[in-house]
């Protein structure tokens, strides 16, 4: 792993719940590399609204800031895990990347 991106620090659940709630959908905007991993086949299933709805309405298994200060968001998703880096701005939050995963690639912090 890129050293910038390991979690330099945990951010409690409710401290993360409280910040996101404070952002509209509409504030919440992909960058030009947040897709650019996937086929057009995964793109029509983790679509920009299906990313802006996990960050949104579930709730996250663990969240940290990484070295890069990203910050990296991790939930349950269907039958693996999600790990969405996101950069929260003033006024937006960015959508940098996500990457399905395994439960072995979850940290322990």
């Amino acid at each position: 792993m890129v050293s910038g991106h390991k979690i330099k620090t945990k951010i409690e659940l409710n401290e993360f719940l409280e910040r996101i709630r404070e952002y509209e959908k509409k504030d919440i905007e992909p960058t030009k590399h947040t897709f650019f991993r996937l086929n057009e086949k995964q793109r029509e299933i983790l679509n920009e609204g299906k990313i802006k709805e996990i960050l949104t309405n579930e709730i996250p298994i663990l969240v940290g800031i990484q070295y890069n200060n990203l910050w990296a968001v991790f939930y349950k998703y269907e039958n693996d895990f999600i790990r969405i880096i996101i950069d929260i701005q003033l006024n937006k939050i960015y959508i940098v990347s996500f990457y399905l995963i395994d439960k072995t690639q979850i940290p322990r912090i």
